[in-house]
Parts: structure tokens; sequence; C-alpha cells
């Protein structure tokens, strides 16, 4: 059956799929781990606060056995995959559309000796090719903004999950409180028409029979992160013009700077969301 992908996601490969994206997130952004940190302080290293992120979600999991199966939606370099599969010796599929990535993500899997533990599918979100009723956990950081159809994602994660089954994420929203129109420039810079939110999570996740376990604000934290990554970025700038373009650092830049101007005037949020299917 021939599938349909949002303008969104065909962009977010693409990009994702760029040299310049590939070095700059491989070598600042947390390296095995492209998500958001959950930093200690102002000064923690990136790749730590990013992988405490895969820590935090891992230990809030429920039931976790070597039996089970998770589902990455976005998985990147795979640091959250091998961690998972690590500390609870279950499978883990990870799905994503940046075939850059998910090679390295497969030579990375190897070296740690969990080849046999860890599938790499290329693929998207908005049609997860795995089968209904067939993992135990979905699992994802920061992905699903990319969607232009998160409804369809949200759907997609009920599908694939088994009866019961948990969904554990974190993505990078607006406020549910934001002004119109003030988060464009954010909106243009990423090629996305909206952001979501806390709330409109809940309501769609409740919609689809989903109960809440734990939902963490951690706004703060989305700050932090995107100013640590600019200041990384300023100080490593003429290493990083080896492999990736200027226009694309000084676009970078300006990037960042936007969010953590839209996280200061309270237009973001940021956090944990746990939820369970009902049976």
């Amino acid at each position: 059956m021939k599938t349909t992908r949002s303008r969104a996601v065909v962009q977010a490969e693409a990009y994702y799929d760029s040299p310049d994206a590939d070095s700059f997130y491989f070598t600042i952004w947390g390296g095995e781990d492209i998500h958001i940190g959950m930093y200690k302080d102002d000064s923690e290293a990136i790749v730590d606060a990013s992988h405490r992120n895969d820590e935090t979600l891992a230990s809030m999991l429920k039931d976790m056995t070597a039996g089970s199966v998770v589902l990455d939606i976005g998985s990147g370099y795979g640091g959250a995959a091998r961690h998972v599969a690590q500390r609870f010796g279950c499978k883990v599929i990870c799905v994503n559309i940046s075939e850059k990535q998910n090679q390295l993500n497969r030579e990375l899997n190897a070296k740690a000796g969990l080849d046999g533990q860890i599938t790499v599918l290329h693929g998207d979100f908005e049609n997860i090719p795995v089968e209904a009723d067939a993992v135990d956990v979905v699992w994802s950081q920061d992905a699903i903004l990319h969607s232009g159809n998160r409804p369809r994602v949200l759907d997609e994660v009920r599908r694939v999950l088994k009866p019961d089954g948990q969904f554990i994420f974190t993505d990078p929203m607006q406020a549910d409180d934001c002004p119109d129109g003030v988060l464009q420039p954010i909106l243009d810079r990423i090629h996305l028409e909206t952001l979501s939110s806390f709330g409109f999570y809940d309501r769609a996740l409740r919609e689809r029979g989903f109960e809440k376990i734990e939902v963490i604000d951690m706004t703060h934290q989305l700050r932090r992160h995107y100013w640590r990554v600019g200041e990384e970025l300023k100080a490593n700038y003429e290493r990083l013009t080896r492999d990736a373009s200027a226009d694309y650092l000084d676009n970078m830049l300006t990037g960042l700077e936007r969010w953590v101007e839209g996280a200061d005037k309270g237009w973001l949020a940021w956090g944990v969301m746990h939820y369970r299917l009902a049976k």
C-alpha cells in the first residue's frame, strides 16, 4: 500500500541527511544522543546531560523484562536504544528517517555487541513499518515535532502498541497559553506550521484510549540546552567549518538564540510525558 508522508517529514529527512546537519549534531548536540539534555548545572557537558535523558526515561518505565520490545521512533544515532537494550536486555526497534544516522546506528550497535538485540529500520513515524499490537513500549525523544500530522503519529503509536503498552516521550512544544504568532520565527527556521503542547498531547492521547502515568514539566532544561549548544557552537566554530558550511552554522546560531528567547518569554514548553494504553 502506498503511504503518504507530510511535507514536514520529507523536509526533515533531507535536513538530517545533509553533511552540515550530520556533522553538527554528532559533534556538538550530544553525540549518540541528539535530544535535549537534563543538566545538573550550566557547565555540564552536553553529552552527559543528553545521556541523562535516556537514563531518566528508562527509569520511569514499568514492568520491563528481557522479553519486552521497545520501539524508538525518531531514534537518531541510537544512543537511547543501546541504553535500553543494555539496561533491560530487551529487544529494541529503531525507526528513523535519516539513512546516514541509521548507518552509524548500526555500526555502533555492532561495536557494542548489540546488533542481535537492536533492529534499525528506515522509515517515519507517520507510517511506522511495524505490525499492529507488536511492541510493549513506544519511546521518542524530541522527534515528533518534525511531523506535519501529529494526530496521525499518535494513531500509529496506538496501532503498534500492545494492550497496556506504554508511551514515553519528550518533545519541544509551545506553552498552552502561548500568544498567537509569536513563535513564527522559530517555526520558519525549522519548516513547521505549529508546535504541540502539554494540553494537546494529553487531550489527543486520552481520546485514543491512553491514561496518564506521569508528566514532568522540565521547560527550564529546554532553555538551558539550547543555550549550552549555542555556547559550544561558538567555542568550536572554526573547527566545525571544516565539515559544515559557515552559512549553516550562522543560521543555527540564530535559531538557537530564538529558542532561548522563546523560553525566556514563557512561550515554550518541554518535559517527559508517560502514558499507558488502557486494556
